[in-house]
């Protein structure tokens, strides 16, 4: 329908209409709810999803942070925060919901070009604040699949190596942690070259998949990407070990540090 069309079904300005569906302001549940009906969506799900985050989209504590990071840095914050469920497979880096203070400083210290100590030390916290989403009351189910190589690798030198893997030991304890493993010898698999966060949200149609790269991070949605990371991520989980096992792998690296 035309945007005079909807905006008359609304009973607002035509300019309120693109603004709404753009995210360039902001939309009541109601409306939420009165546009559903009006365009004809049946999924009753969706539809209860969307006006609960219209209702409840409040500004989170990376707002503190906005103005001294990209916006890439918030992006990912509200990504986690709002997530039902997180999906992460990655092959060399520790997740940053996983890493100690000294070895998210290593990892921001070996950027390049370099930064400058200050510009360390705000992603460093930035990082660690990201990390109080799994203190929430109901915080989201974390299934993290790491390669051995990510294990390995020692930010920091091997005293900090040794305190990050003690800290992923303590964290895969908790009752909505998954954490396994995928070693060298089960050779190659889907997705091996690429670190991978899969947001689940309250719908399926909602879930966002977020892929790092040198210049920040991309956000993916459409449902034929969507499953063919979920695919990726099945059948990464499929190669790795048992979270038994895996703590069991993550002891024997750490014992050797």
């Amino acid at each position: 329908m035309t945007t005079e069309y909807a905006a008359g079904l609304l009973g607002v300005p035509r300019t309120n209409v693109p603004n709404m569906e753009s995210g360039r302001s902001g939309i009541s549940p109601e409306r939420v709810r009165a546009l559903a009906d009006n365009y004809g969506c049946a999924d009753q799900a969706l539809v209860t999803a969307l006006a609960a985050m219209a209702g409840s989209r409040e500004k989170g504590w990376w707002e503190s942070y906005r103005g001294q990071l990209r916006d890439g840095f918030m992006d990912i914050a509200e990504l986690e925060w709002h997530a039902k469920r997180l999906r992460i497979a990655v092959t060399v880096h520790m997740p940053g919901l996983l890493q100690t203070e000294e070895h998210a400083r290593a990892v921001f210290g070996a950027v390049f070009p370099p930064l400058a100590p200050g510009d360390i030390a705000l992603r460093t916290a930035h990082r660690m604040d990201r990390q109080q989403v799994l203190d929430r009351p109901e915080p989201p189910a974390l299934d993290v699949i790491l390669h051995e190589a990510a294990l390995r690798m020692e930010f920091g030198g091997p005293k900090v190596a040794r305190r990050q893997l003690d800290h992923l030991l303590r964290v895969s304890e908790r009752d909505r942690v998954t954490l396994r493993v995928i070693p060298f010898k089960a050779g190659g698999f889907p997705g091996a070259g690429q670190s991978v966060v899969y947001a689940g949200a309250a719908v399926p149609r909602l879930d966002t998949v977020e892929l790092d790269s040198t210049h920040g991070p991309e956000f993916i949605d459409t449902e034929a990407q969507l499953s063919k990371y979920r695919a990726q991520l099945d059948a990464a989980a499929a190669v790795a070990l048992s979270p038994d096992v895996s703590r069991e792998f993550i002891r024997n690296l750490a014992n050797d540090l």
